[in-house]
C-alpha cells in the first residue's frame, strides 16, 4: 500500500517547495519529484501512514541526507559557504575541469581539500552525491540556495547545455572577484565614516555623563543664583536626562534601530532609501557607478554564458541589490518581452546614465551587446575606484569639522561660567 510522504524541494529555479507525495518508500518519493523537474531536500513520512522515517538512499536521496537528516539541518538549515571562499572553490573546479578530470572526481577533490572548512565539505559532498545519483550539476546547485544564487545555477545550466561548464565557471569566478573587489571598495569608503561617527558619539558621550555633572557642581557651588549662559544650561540639561533617562535613551535607541531594519526590509522602504542614496550627494555618484557596474558585469556575464536575454534581466532583477534599479530591470524586461530593445525603455527609466543608454544601443545595433556591457562595467568600475578616494578626501575634513562643532561646543559650553567665575573672584 502506498505512503504517504511529505517533502521539501527546489525546483528548477531554485525556490523552495513543500508537499505531499504518494509513494511506495522514501526512495520512490525522491524519484516521482525528480520526474516532476524538482529537488528533494528532505523527505519524511507523514505521521499515521506508517513508520516515520529519513530517506537516505543514493541518487537524489544521498543530497538530501545531507539537507534534510543532517545535524546542520536539525540545527536550523544546510550549511552555508561564505562568498570567498565560494570564489575560490568556483577557481578551482574551473582549473580541474579545464585539466580534463570528470566532474565528479573534480568535486571529490575539493570536498577532499576542504578540511578546515566543515560548511563548504559537506555542501560539495552533498553536491558529489546528487550528481553520481544521476542528477545535473546545475540541478544539484539548486539544492543549496542559500550558498548558490540564481545567478551562478542558471549559468551553470547555460555552461551544461553548451558544453563549456569549465568556461562558464571560469566567467563565474573572474565574475565574483570583482563583485568582490568592488563591494570592498565601497565599503572600505563608510568605514572612515562611521569609525570617526563612533569615536565622536562616544567622546560626546563621556563628556555628558562623567565631565558635565561635576561642573555643574562647580556651578551651583561657586555661582550660586546666577543665570548660566544659554549654551551651558543646554548642555547640562542634556547632560542631566542623559544621566537621569539612561533606560529611555537606550529603549528609544533600540526602537529606532529596529524600525529602520523593518523599514528597509519593507519594498516601499528599500526604494526609497535607495532612491536616497542614488539621488543624494555625495553619496549618488558611488551608489550609481557602482549600481550601473553591478547590473552591466551581471547582465553581459550571463549573455556571454548563454543565459537568454529575458532570463538573464530576470536573474539582474533578483540579484541587483538596489530596489530602484530592480524596478528599472523589470521595466527592460517587460518591454524586451514585447519586442521592443534595451536602450529605450533603458533611457524612460532616468535610473541609467545617458552614455551607458548609448554603449548599449550601440551593442545592440552591432550585436555585441554582451561584449558591450562588459566594457560598460570595466569603464563604471573605475569609475567607482575614482568615486571611492573622492569621496574618501571630501568626508575626511567634514568629519574632523563635525567632530571639532560637537566636542568643541561642549567645551566652550563649561567655559563661559569658568570666565564669569574668574571674573567674579578677580573683582
Amino acid at each position: 500500500m502506498a505512503l504517504k510522504f511529505a517533502y521539501t524541494a527546489m525546483d528548477g529555479q531554485g525556490k523552495e517547495q513543500r508537499g505531499k507525495i504518494d509513494a511506495d518508500n522514501a526512495q520512490d518519493a525522491a524519484t516521482k519529484l525528480k520526474q516532476q523537474g524538482l529537488f528533494p531536500t528532505s523527505i519524511g513520512e507523514v505521521k499515521g501512514s506508517g513508520p516515520a522515517k529519513r530517506s537516505g538512499a543514493g541518487g537524489p536521496g544521498g543530497a538530501q541526507k545531507a539537507a534534510g537528516g543532517s545535524f546542520a539541518s536539525f540545527m536550523g538549515g544546510t550549511p552555508v559557504i561564505k562568498r570567498k571562499q565560494l570564489t575560490t572553490m568556483t577557481r578551482q573546479l574551473a582549473t580541474l575541469l579545464d585539466a580534463g578530470l570528470p566532474l565528479v572526481r573534480a568535486l571529490r577533490t575539493l570536498e577532499r581539500q576542504a578540511r578546515k572548512d566543515p560548511a563548504l565539505r559537506r555542501v560539495v559532498g552533498d553536491i558529489a552525491n546528487a550528481v553520481e545519483g544521476g542528477s545535473t550539476f546545475s540541478e544539484a546547485l539548486a539544492g543549496h540556495p542559500k550558498s548558490f544564487n540564481k545567478l551562478y545555477v542558471n549559468m551553470v545550466r547555460a555552461g551544461e547545455a553548451s558544453g563549456a561548464l569549465e568556461v562558464v565557471l571560469t566567467r563565474l569566478a573572474e565574475f565574483m572577484e570583482k563583485a568582490q573587489r568592488i563591494a570592498g571598495k565601497v565599503k572600505s569608503a563608510m568605514v572612515y565614516p562611521v569609525i570617526v561617527l563612533v569615536v565622536a558619539l562616544s567622546i560626546t558621550a563621556g563628556l555628558m555623563v562623567f565631565i558635565v555633572p561635576k561642573f555643574s557642581k562647580i556651578f551651583d557651588e561657586m555661582l550660586p543664583g546666577e543665570p548660566l549662559p544659554g549654551l551651558t544650561r543646554i548642555v547640562i540639561a542634556i547632560s542631566n536626562f542623559m544621566q537621569q533617562q539612561i533606560l529611555i535613551m537606550l529603549g528609544m535607541i533600540a526602537a529606532a534601530v529596529i524600525a529602520f531594519k523593518l523599514f528597509k526590509k519593507s519594498k516601499s522602504g528599500a526604494y526609497f532609501l535607495d532612491m536616497i542614496a542614488i539621488k543624494m550627494p555625495p553619496f549618488n555618484q558611488l551608489a550609481v557607478r557602482s549600481s550601473v557596474a553591478r547590473f552591466c558585469r551581471t547582465l553581459g556575464t550571463l549573455m556571454q554564458s548563454g543565459v537568454a536575454v529575458l532570463q538573464a534581466l530576470q536573474i539582474v532583477k533578483d540579484t541587483a541589490g538596489n530596489e530602484v534599479v530592480a524596478r528599472a530591470v523589470q521595466t527592460v524586461h517587460d518591454s524586451v518581452k514585447e519586442g521592443e530593445g534595451m536602450s529605450k525603455p533603458m533611457e524612460s527609466t532616468n535610473v541609467f546614465p545617458g552614455m551607458v543608454v548609448s554603449m548599449v544601443e550601440v551593442g545592440e545595433e552591432t550585436g555585441a551587446l554582451p561584449e558591450m556591457l562588459n566594457r560598460i562595467a570595466d569603464i563604471y568600475e573605475e569609475e567607482v575606484d575614482r568615486a571611492v578616494e573622492a569621496l574618501t578626501s571630501l568626508i575626511e575634513p567634514f568629519m574632523i569639522i563635525f567632530l571639532a562643532v560637537i566636542v568643541g561646543g561642549i567645551v566652550i559650553a563649561l567655559f563661559l561660567p569658568l570666565i564669569k567665575l574668574i571674573d567674579k573672584m578677580g573683582g
